[in-house]
């Protein structure tokens, strides 16, 4: 399952999450995570005003804060590597998404 995001996308295969970071100028970064590791999950859908994002939480790693202003709109940093930026046609894959990860979580 994949989920397009601004400018990134997040795949998930059942037990690897894979967030791809894509910033102007820079070769795309690729982070991946373990689901089984992940301790938490936000998730913040978009608006037709602003972006929302996905958010995993790990062991030993602080949340990202929210940017505040009118252009960032309540997300968290690019460089937070744990979170993706969604548009808003991305909310219902970026639920689904959330979903099975919270599902391989519960069951561990």
């Amino acid at each position: 399952m994949e989920v397009n995001g601004v400018q990134g996308s997040i795949r998930f295969d059942g037990e690897w999450i894979t967030i791809t970071k894509r910033a102007v100028g820079h070769q795309p970064r690729e982070f991946r995570l373990r689901a089984a590791d992940v301790t938490g999950t936000r998730l913040k859908p978009a608006t037709r005003l602003f972006h929302g994002y996905l958010q995993f939480l790990l062991p030993g790693s602080a949340q990202a804060s929210e940017s505040t202003g009118i252009a960032s709109g309540g997300r968290p940093p690019h460089s937070d590597p744990h979170s993706l930026s969604i548009p808003r046609r991305s909310n219902d894959g970026a639920a689904k998404l959330m979903a099975a990860v919270e599902q391989v979580r519960s069951s561990q």
